[in-house]
């Protein structure tokens, strides 16, 4: 299994942070680091929020051997010919490093859409523009020649971007969420990786499942789509540090320890985080985000990487 952290730019990140935490989180041995691509939360108060792509351009030149990615990048505020220039340079610049989520637009992020002033639409629209935005990101990336399209949304006319990917297929593409039809669709017909939200094993392997069905549909190898899964995670030394985690959660989030797990966050102790890592690598997991809240907290990470991610490394 592959163990990559996530950082959610909109709380607090800013370039003393990130450049502090990314040659850290490379020199602990993590596989990959993605940032999500945010303005503000959803309610106040509004904290430092570092631009997803500039970062990310920092990142590709200060790394060398894991992989970034975007976790993932909207539709709804950035156009995806901009999207799809902007990844495959990034990809170059990284030798190949990057991976490329797109997704629809947050739907719990409609007051950053307000805000600057882009429109979130309704979930059928929003899903439509999504695919849209999809076969022209992915058309403009695995296509030599000119590419013509003519959408509600999205218009390319004879189109081309230079240079070219130097990948042959661009970055790859990271499809994110839980829908088991209409999303899993999109992964199956556009994904080279699928990543859950929040889900437990048996939630994981069933969409998994779902996820293999559809891929065989539209005549692709199923193997070929790389299957992960964004996680929370509440994280001790001992029980006394996780129970004082969980305390704190329970300010703002009244559900217990059992009702979290059951949603899909990770809790527990360094054995207990890598048993229920194993659990999901038994159902078809084959890489994890682990949201990392504190970002000043680089002793907690290298005691978590040192306790927890050689035995994750080795799970199959």
């Amino acid at each position: 299994m592959k163990l990559n952290l996530q950082v959610e730019g909109q709380r607090g990140l800013n370039w003393t942070r990130w450049q502090k935490f990314v040659p850290a989180v490379e020199a602990m041995g993590f596989d990959g680091l993605f940032r999500s691509d945010h303005f503000v939360e959803n309610n106040p108060p509004d904290r430092d929020s570092l631009e997803m792509w500039v970062s990310l351009t920092w990142a590709a030149c200060n790394t060398k051997r894991m992989r970034i990615g975007s976790l993932v990048s909207p539709v709804s505020f950035r156009h995806p010919v901009h999207t799809a220039r902007m990844a495959k340079d990034v990809d170059d610049l990284s030798g190949g490093r990057l991976t490329l989520g797109v997704g629809a637009g947050w739907g719990g992020g409609v007051r950053e859409h307000s805000m600057f002033g882009f429109d979130l639409l309704d979930t059928r629209e929003r899903f439509l523009r999504w695919q849209e935005g999809l076969e022209v990101i992915t058309r403009l990336l695995r296509e030599p020649g000119p590419v013509n399209f003519e959408g509600k949304y999205f218009q390319l006319r004879d189109a081309v971007l230079y240079p070219r990917p130097q990948r042959p297929r661009g970055p790859d593409i990271l499809i994110g969420g839980n829908g088991p039809h209409k999303v899993l669709e999109v992964a199956a017909k556009y994904g080279d990786e699928w990543n859950a939200i929040f889900r437990s094993p048996a939630q994981f392997r069933e969409l998994n499942a779902e996820l293999d069905t559809l891929a065989r549909a539209q005549g692709r190898d199923p193997k070929k789509i790389q299957r992960s899964q964004m996680k929370g995670m509440l994280f001790g030394r001992d029980d006394a540090a996780v129970e004082r985690q969980l305390a704190a959660r329970q300010q703002t989030d009244s559900r217990t320890k059992q009702e979290l797990l059951a949603w899909g966050m990770l809790i527990g102790t360094p054995d207990e985080i890598v048993d229920q890592l194993g659990e999901l690598s038994e159902a078809g997991m084959q890489q994890v985000m682990i949201q990392w809240a504190d970002l000043e907290d680089l002793d907690g990470l290298e005691y978590f990487s040192r306790s927890v991610l050689p035995q994750a490394q080795a799970l199959a």
